[in-house]
């Protein structure tokens, strides 16, 4: 392996440690792979940075991100968690544990509509963690359960992270949202089989069954909210008719205008509170763009030192296998996943593991789903797992708490990445071949 390559990379995790906002340790790391190869001088380095974080953010693709992360504020705070909620109670609050499958579901369905882990933990949190306490559930236990159930929205469509990507792997993102379907499905049900099986366990108890027609109105109540997920997906597929055809850009834009629409008719959000959603929307977009500026000058770095190249031929080299390379990937990313953040590990890993995958014939939206769902459970790890520190927030509760209870719901997580890994790439694309893309 390159010198340079390792020292840059010892120096960025170096500057992570050290507090440093990681778009500025990966620009960090970047300089210090230009300086100590011999054919580039600071003269040469410093443009050529500059030009390639000028150069990154620039597609027509990213646009989709700023308009999914205001769409999922204006969700977030227009009441659809709660009605989200009730509804889920209706579907799966009879069960042994009820609440417990209540809030899976409740953060499948909203991480669906909003796109994000985070919202998810807080809203469906807020409410379901002191609710199952008053029915005798563990709070570590609620707590641990609601911060894995929410990472599912990162793999049920729409999701940010997967647009990032498919820019960065150049595959459709239309048909990365349906092949997401499945492993998304599947992480949830294994969360709430491990829910479940605890809940019996514990002798938790289930909540009254509401009767039909209180669930039907239950469903109707929150229709409104799960028909985004038919919206944004049926238009990107053209499913909806030729007519409401459009990109998954274009998807995002209709997605803000109807969680707008839909906030005002609910009057959970005030004309007022518009502006600051916007600037919180440009802060959140603002700092996604530029470490996707950062990142593709370490990858212009990483091709230019051939670091891809030299990747896929070593990890070829340890097996002939695909499953054996899978599984010395699958360790690498869940230490990484601990350590970083899901945005700068998908954008660093993507074209350093890529090319090894597509060698050993597994489709690139097969290995994105891999990447993803590791990094999900990176997302809840100890020590820098985002969505561990938030749902020990809403939770009321600290990390060191809460970690026995995480265990059996990690298990669920690994289990689902599992089998996602041995599934045949074929089984993944079934979906979106069956949308018509051609793959």
């Amino acid at each position: 392996m390159d010198s340079a390559f390792l020292a840059a990379l010892a120096g960025f995790f170096l500057l992570l440690f050290l507090g440093v906002p990681v778009a500025f340790a990966l620009g960090g790391s970047t300089l210090l792979i230009y300086m100590l190869s011999p054919d580039f001088t600071l003269q040469q380095a410093l443009p050529q940075i500059c030009q390639d974080i000028w150069s990154g953010p620039d597609s027509f693709v990213l646009l989709a991100i700023p308009f999914f992360i205001l769409s999922g504020l204006l969700l977030g705070r227009g009441g659809i968690a709660r009605r989200l909620i009730r509804f889920a109670q209706f579907a799966v609050g009879w069960l042994p544990g009820g609440l417990a499958c209540v809030n899976v579901l409740a953060c499948m369905l909203f991480g669906a509509v909003s796109g994000s882990a985070a919202a998810a933990a807080s809203s469906i949190g807020s409410v379901l963690v002191p609710a199952m306490e008053e029915q005798g559930y563990d709070r570590d236990f609620s707590s641990a359960l609601t911060m894995t159930a929410a990472t599912t929205g990162l793999l049920i469509p729409p999701s940010n992270i997967m647009i990032v990507y498919a820019a960065v792997a150049q595959v459709s993102i239309g048909a990365l949202f349906l092949a997401g379907f499945l492993p998304g499905v599947l992480t949830g049900l294994s969360l709430m089989a491990a829910a479940l099986f605890l809940s019996l366990k514990r002798g938790y108890k289930r909540t009254p069954f509401c009767g039909w027609a209180e669930g039907v109105r239950r469903f109707l109540d929150a229709l409104p909210g799960l028909f985004l997920i038919v919206l944004v997906m049926g238009g990107i597929t053209g499913t909806l008719g030729p007519t409401l055809k459009f990109t998954a850009t274009e998807a995002a834009v209709v997605a803000v205008v109807y969680s707008l629409v839909l906030a005002l008719i609910y009057r959970e959000v005030r004309i007022a509170e518009i502006p600051g959603l916007l600037l919180e929307t440009a802060r959140i977009t603002a700092f996604i763009m530029f470490l996707i500026g950062t990142s593709k000058a370490m990858g212009f770095a990483l091709e230019i030192k051939e670091i891809p190249e030299t990747t896929s031929r070593y990890l070829l080299s340890m097996g002939s296998s695909p499953l054996t390379v899978l599984l010395l990937v699958n360790f690498f990313l869940l230490v990484v996943g601990a350590f970083m953040d899901m945005t700068p590990a998908v954008l660093i890993f993507t074209p350093i593991f890529l090319p090894a995958m597509k060698a050993l014939g597994i489709h690139p939206l097969h290995f994105g789903l891999i990447l993803v769902a590791n990094l999900c459970i990176g997302l809840v790890t100890p020590p820098v797992g985002t969505i561990l520190f938030v749902g020990c927030a809403v939770g009321k509760t600290t990390i060191w708490k809460v970690l026995p209870s995480l265990i059996p719901f990690f298990l669920a997580m690994l289990f689902a990445l599992a089998v996602t890994c041995a599934l045949p790439s074929d089984w993944i694309l079934w979906l979106p071949r069956a949308f018509g893309f051609q793959l």
